[in-house]
């Protein structure tokens, strides 16, 4: 069930793009897109509770997770700088992290590290793996794009603060997926000893 909910929001998130896409100013179809992202997103937390509810938790399903967040996540930076709407540097920093950290955990799961257990030092362990930095890092996130996507529905009273609001959110975003990054690239070497 758990990992059904993961792929579902990947398909929720692809119609909410689409959507976005092909708006062109109706008011209508930024809403769904809005409403959309937002279950998206709420989905990302449903997934993970459902896996320990129901005893679900696999390193499958770890993987199932990541990977949803990587195409969500990125597929809206690299909406939003298709779309004028952010610069280029957004999505290229997101996905230059991504398969940094990304191939370093593939290591580590092959050692039977989970992808968020791999991390020997306390601080860098809090940094990726708490619940607090992981829920902080997807708010940043989610507000971002919730704020961008609300500042372009035409009938959005206060545009340009809503705007001013979810860039900065989107700047602090980026700057945090780069801050959660670096822990893993810095304990490295304790998965990739052996190559």
């Amino acid at each position: 069930m758990a990992n059904l909910i993961s792929i579902l929001r990947i398909i929720i998130m692809f119609v909410a793009v689409y959507l976005i896409y092909t708006a062109e100013g109706d008011a209508i179809a930024y809403i769904w897109a809005l409403i959309l992202t937002i279950i998206a997103f709420s989905l990302d937390g449903l997934d993970g509770y459902v896996a320990r509810k129901f005893n679900e938790v696999s390193k499958f399903g770890a993987l199932l997770d990541i990977m949803g967040d990587r195409i969500v996540e990125n597929t809206y930076w690299i909406l939003f700088a298709t779309m004028g709407w952010l610069n280029i540097l957004f999505p290229l920093i997101a996905i230059t992290r991504g398969f940094i950290t990304d191939t370093i955990r593939s290591a580590a799961m092959e050692k039977g590290l989970t992808p968020f257990g791999m991390q020997v030092n306390p601080i860098c362990k809090f940094i990726t793996g708490s619940k607090l930095m992981r829920i902080s890092y997807a708010v940043a996130k989610v507000l971002a794009f919730v704020l961008i996507i609300t500042s372009k529905i035409p009938v959005c009273p206060y545009k340009e603060l809503v705007w001013q609001v979810g860039f900065w959110a989107a700047v602090f975003a980026i700057i945090f997926c780069i801050v959660r990054g670096l822990p893993v690239i810095i304990e490295a070497k304790h998965v990739l000893k052996d190559a």
